[in-house]
């Protein structure tokens, strides 16, 4: 069984996970997560609590397939039903290279280890840090966590309800111990998606934990 326990983050068995802490998810962003930007000095408090940090960014072509703007009639945060399920549409955002897809520039996460990139084929979406939303495309992260030997991950960011549960989700289906650090984390919250995503998280066995949590436990050991 694997060890629950927040004072046993060893360096090289736990890694915290920093998803999508970009410009186009923070407040004024294209696709804008309401409050997003409190998430900011969290993570930077956090991610002196590990040794091994890995980040995340979402990186589109323009022509990406889950953009409404791609879909003549269609308009954000419709449904629409491409082969491998069903895609919400989404505003233009975090365009490779632009600035809505750069990292917050206050993230100061110097000792982060690996930038995964995700969302980067036109032809499909991609919310999991570990697979693509085909379901079959993997990022590399899950052998990469399990070459360096890591058992736990620990997980914040953004948006709650999307690519954090989804990357939550998969990590425990690989096998790996996960976290949720729910401070360090906002939510879009489309038509009770938030709600859902806990309830998901739940049911798979991911725990839901308080930065302070994490933190005090660091000081203790």
């Amino acid at each position: 069984m694997p060890d629950n326990r927040i004072d046993m983050m060893k360096p090289v068995e736990d890694v915290f996970l920093a998803v999508d802490v970009q410009y186009d998810f923070m407040p004024g962003g294209a696709l804008a997560v309401a409050q997003g930007d409190e998430v900011v000095p969290v993570i930077n408090r956090l991610s002196r609590a590990f040794s091994h940090v890995v980040l995340t960014q979402d990186w589109h072509p323009r022509a990406h397939v889950s953009f409404a703007a791609n879909h003549a009639g269609r308009e954000p945060f419709e449904t629409m039903t491409l082969p491998y399920g069903e895609q919400v549409l989404w505003p233009v955002h975090c365009v490779q290279d632009t600035h809505g897809a750069a990292l917050h520039r206050d993230l100061h996460v110097p000792h982060a280890r690996l930038v995964i990139r995700k969302g980067h084929h036109a032809h499909v979406d991609s919310y999991s840090a570990f697979l693509e939303a085909d379901r079959a495309t993997p990022t590399g992260l899950e052998g990469y966590l399990r070459n360096v030997g890591a058992k736990r991950v620990w997980i914040a960011g953004l948006a709650t309800d999307y690519c954090v549960a989804w990357s939550a989700l998969d990590a425990r289906a690989a096998g790996f111990d996960v976290t949720v650090i729910e401070d360090a984390c906002r939510a879009i919250d489309l038509d009770g998606s938030l709600d859902k995503a806990w309830q998901d998280m739940r049911d798979a066995g991911v725990r839901r934990v308080s930065s302070e949590e994490i933190l005090n436990a660091r000081q203790t050991t």
